[in-house]
């Protein structure tokens, strides 16, 4: 019977090594293709004025492909959407964690994890058909359509995972470090702020590490709101996304303009990644 255990605890150590590894490879198959896909268009229209260029005119006679707007759009909306969404986000983890009665949790936590199950398309319609408007009217704009707008879309579509991690970060805090803050005469708000976020903070870093990829990778919803135009990033002006920058144009193109898309992919893939190791140096750090 030992030895039977044994040798099943050895073949699953194996199937979740294989699972891990199956993971790491699926990761670099991506990157390789589009780095292949990718490079040699940055090569051709060169580094400098495809990174750094602020026009894109990938259909004209003369094209031109600058992503310097694409790239100042997606740090400013997701930024935007991070500012608005990671406060509201912990702060409602907070309430669900430490201070919610019972029935009320059980009646916003499901509501929460509904948040995350809707698609994409429905945020954008909801923002076009609600949203837009919207602002059209408070701000007296010729369109709704603009940066502002997929910040506010992008913020609700980020909190399903800010708060689901966040309040598992925060409920796994031992009640042994709370109940010592309330025992040296702590109140309760002190506690939480004081005590129970710093004990969880890389679980809710790992929550905004999480929001930020969606926010960066969104493509559907904010092609509905921000009004698709290679314009520079401003509050109230009609921008693309590097996301939507690929998948408005990828269907009928072809040549150096299909290249300079998988280009754009390209930086977006560096994009994460630079994001991403930023924020675990910054975790170790603090750790260290």
């Amino acid at each position: 019977m030992k030895k039977l255990q044994k040798t099943w605890e050895i073949i699953m150590q194996k199937i979740f090594f294989l699972c891990g590894m199956a993971a790491i490879v699926i990761v670099l198959l991506i990157a390789g293709y589009v780095t292949v896909a990718g490079l040699p268009a940055i090569l051709e229209i060169g580094p400098i004025e495809f990174l750094f260029g602020t026009v894109w005119e990938s259909t004209s006679a003369n094209p031109k492909f600058g992503i310097l707007p694409f790239i100042l759009t997606s740090i400013w909306g997701t930024i935007g959407a991070l500012i608005i969404g990671v406060p509201i986000g912990i702060l409602t983890a907070l309430f669900l964690s430490k201070m919610a009665p019972r029935r009320i949790s059980g009646i916003i936590r499901p509501m929460v994890e509904l948040l995350a199950a809707i698609p994409s398309v429905i945020y954008g319609l909801t923002g076009m058909m609600v949203l837009v408007p919207f602002l059209m009217q408070v701000f007296g704009l010729k369109s709704g359509t603009c940066l502002l707008a997929a910040m506010l879309v992008l913020s609700m579509m980020v909190l399903p995972t800010i708060i689901s991690v966040s309040e598992t970060a925060l409920n796994a805090v031992p009640q042994e470090y709370e109940q010592a803050s309330l025992a040296l005469g702590a109140t309760k708000i002190e506690t939480m702020f004081k005590i129970s976020l710093p004990a969880a903070k890389n679980g809710i870093t790992a929550g905004v590490v999480l929001g930020i990829g969606r926010a960066v990778g969104e493509t559907m919803a904010v092609m509905m709101v921000a009004g698709n135009v290679a314009n520079m990033p401003g509050l109230f002006k009609s921008v693309t996304f590097l996301t939507t920058a690929v998948a408005k144009e990828m269907s009928y193109a072809s040549g150096l303009q299909r290249g300079a898309l998988f280009s754009i992919a390209l930086v977006l893939l560096c994009f994460i990644m630079v994001i991403n190791g930023l924020l675990n140096f910054v975790i170790k750090r603090k750790d260290g």
